[in-house]
Protein backbone atom coordinates (compact mmCIF):
# COMPACT_ATOMS: atom_id res chain seq x y z
CA UNK A 1 0.00 0.00 0.00
CA UNK A 2 1.21 3.93 -0.69
CA UNK A 3 0.25 6.78 0.83
CA UNK A 4 0.40 10.04 -1.01
CA UNK A 5 2.81 12.65 -0.02
CA UNK A 6 2.81 15.74 -2.44
CA UNK A 7 -0.73 16.12 -4.41
CA UNK A 8 -1.04 15.08 -8.27
CA UNK A 9 -3.42 14.67 -10.89
CA UNK A 10 -3.27 10.80 -11.97
CA UNK A 11 -2.58 10.73 -15.87
CA UNK A 12 -3.49 6.95 -15.65
CA UNK A 13 -6.87 7.36 -13.85
CA UNK A 14 -8.60 9.54 -16.10
CA UNK A 15 -7.20 12.78 -14.19
CA UNK A 16 -7.89 11.99 -10.33
CA UNK A 17 -6.26 14.19 -8.18
CA UNK A 18 -4.71 12.38 -5.44
CA UNK A 19 -4.12 14.50 -2.37
CA UNK A 20 -1.74 14.33 0.53
CA UNK A 21 -2.59 11.35 2.79
CA UNK A 22 -4.92 9.52 -0.06
CA UNK A 23 -4.41 5.71 -0.26
CA UNK A 24 -2.54 5.01 -3.56
CA UNK A 25 -3.93 3.66 -6.07
CA UNK A 26 -7.99 4.29 -5.45
CA UNK A 27 -10.26 1.77 -4.83
CA UNK A 28 -10.94 -0.22 -8.08
CA UNK A 29 -7.56 1.38 -9.60
CA UNK A 30 -4.66 -0.55 -9.97
CA UNK A 31 -0.93 0.82 -11.26
CA UNK A 32 1.91 -1.20 -12.66
CA UNK A 33 5.33 -1.59 -10.97
CA UNK A 34 6.76 1.42 -13.48
CA UNK A 35 3.97 4.13 -12.69
CA UNK A 36 5.09 2.94 -9.07
CA UNK A 37 8.63 3.24 -8.91
CA UNK A 38 7.50 6.75 -10.92
CA UNK A 39 5.92 8.28 -8.45
CA UNK A 40 8.14 6.98 -5.58
CA UNK A 41 11.30 8.41 -6.48
CA UNK A 42 12.07 11.41 -8.07
CA UNK A 43 12.45 9.59 -12.11
CA UNK A 44 9.49 11.73 -13.12
CA UNK A 45 9.24 14.55 -15.16
CA UNK A 46 9.28 16.77 -11.72
CA UNK A 47 12.11 15.03 -9.93
CA UNK A 48 10.03 15.05 -7.04
CA UNK A 49 8.50 12.42 -4.83
CA UNK A 50 4.61 11.85 -4.99
CA UNK A 51 3.79 8.38 -2.96
CA UNK A 52 5.64 6.58 -0.05
CA UNK A 53 5.17 2.54 0.63
CA UNK A 54 3.16 1.84 3.96
CA UNK A 55 4.75 -1.07 5.94
CA UNK A 56 2.19 -3.11 7.39
CA UNK A 57 3.31 -3.63 11.33
CA UNK A 58 1.98 -6.56 12.64
CA UNK A 59 -0.74 -6.43 15.68
CA UNK A 60 1.22 -7.77 19.19
CA UNK A 61 -1.87 -9.56 21.40
CA UNK A 62 -1.84 -8.62 25.25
Amino acid sequence: MYKVVRRFREKNHDGYVYNVGDDYPKQGEKATKARLDELSTKNNKYEEIYIEEVKKVPKVKE
